[in-house]
């Protein structure tokens, strides 16, 4: 008796849907766990000022044309505890902040926490606070000065929240590794209420003041996770 043969496995039908799974999963973790926010083409995910911040070519543009100057945008689920990733390229006296443990209304820099993002080399921050220089703590926090490149190439930054700790990771060098409580013991650097200090969560954030900025590579290990 003649045994039936399998059909031939089509090896190009295999190989295009294990590309398809493969970059779908790519589109929401990396291989180190790492959730990736923005998918490269649209805001979806993301609430708030999608009018001047807009997805092109795989990037975040925040458009100063645009209805508010910038304005803010979130990400739609909260977080507390999180190693938070991303690329942004700086303008000539581009200002921008990282807002994290933000509520949807209110300034993130007291009602949340807001982590400057700034050309430190413009003339017209020359006379600048310590703690409103790149990657500090609004308020709270200075940040090391001199590891930004230089403007209109892409950084790396990355930063790490834990209960109240905070580290933050620009270029591979560590310009902030604080305690938000700690670091306000004794009253904030600006003088100021933070109530912001007190949230354990909230939304993360990009905080526009009117200038060019453009993000990508935008992800979060959530650390609360279990």
């Amino acid at each position: 008796m003649k045994v039936k043969k399998a059909p031939a496995l089509n090896l190009t039908v295999f190989a295009l849907t294990i590309f398809l799974y493969s970059g779908l999963t790519a589109q929401h973790h990396d291989d180190t766990g790492f959730l990736l926010l923005f998918n490269g083409e649209n805001l979806d995910g993301w609430v708030g000022n999608k009018e001047s911040y807009r997805a092109e070519n795989g990037m975040i543009v925040v458009d100063p044309e645009g209805e508010g100057s910038g304005g803010n945008l979130y990400t739609s689920k909260e977080y507390s505890d999180f190693i938070f990733r991303f690329e942004f390229q700086l303008t000539p006296g581009a200002n921008n902040g990282l807002g994290i443990h933000a509520p949807l209304s209110g300034d993130v820099a007291y009602q949340g926490k807001e982590l400057q993002i700034l050309d430190n080399t413009a003339s017209k921050y020359a006379d600048l606070e310590p703690y409103q220089y790149h990657g500090s703590v609004y308020g709270i926090i200075p940040a090391k000065r001199g590891y930004l490149k230089p403007v209109g190439e892409w950084n790396q930054q990355e930063v790490m929240v834990q209960g109240s700790k905070i580290k933050v990771v620009l270029n591979g060098t560590t310009i902030v590794d604080a305690d938000f409580i700690e670091a306000s013991k004794n009253g904030t650097m600006d003088g100021k209420d933070h109530p912001g200090l007190q949230r354990t969560k909230g939304h993360i954030g990009f905080l526009g003041h009117g200038d060019l900025v453009k993000f990508r590579a935008i992800r979060i290990k959530d650390l609360a996770e279990k």
